[in-house]
């Protein structure tokens, strides 16, 4: 009785049964990711440290991420994102979003169970969500927003708006 072989890239394997085995790559799982907004002072660095720590949700900062990758010298959007930066203007959605999702998918590629997302200053506008609408669109699953609403008498930055300069 002859042994049936599975060849795979040029590897044999013994078939052990009869049955064909499929040899399928892992499924990741796609993030799941609560926009965070407010506006400064407001306690969204805060409550997201609160909700990382409980839940066991990655926080991404959108500002963060960019003036991380405005400083990189070996960034292929660091000059523009200084411009428009020094400029007083939004950084272009696409930019964003392509920062946003190489970090969930490095976060992702590291331990797949790590697939929950609190975007901290994203989206800014409706031109932003329609980009993420766009772009990620079966890629990511938004489940809600948190939007963090208080006065200045109870924002972070109380005290500071009372100073005078």
């Amino acid at each position: 009785i002859g042994r049936r072989l599975l060849h795979v890239l040029g590897l044999s394997f013994p078939l052990l049964s009869r049955r064909p085995l499929l040899l399928c790559p892992p499924v990741l799982m796609k993030p799941l990711v609560v926009f965070v907004l407010g506006g400064p002072g407001a306690g969204k660095g805060t409550q997201c440290a609160r909700i990382v720590e409980k839940y066991g949700y990655t926080h991404l900062s959108a500002g963060e991420l960019l003036r991380d990758e405005r400083k990189n010298p070996e960034s292929q959007y660091g000059e523009l994102i200084e411009k428009y930066i020094k400029e007083g203007k939004i950084v272009p959605v696409e930019i964003t979003i392509s920062l946003l999702k190489r970090e969930m998918d490095q976060t992702m590629a590291v331990n797949a169970q790590k697939n929950k997302f609190l975007i901290d200053g994203f989206p800014r506008n409706q031109d932003n969500l329609q980009g993420w609408n766009k772009t990620m669109d079966g890629k990511a699953d938004v489940s809600f927003v948190l939007f963090f609403d208080c006065n200045n008498e109870n924002s972070d930055l109380s005290s500071v708006n009372k100073t005078n300069y």
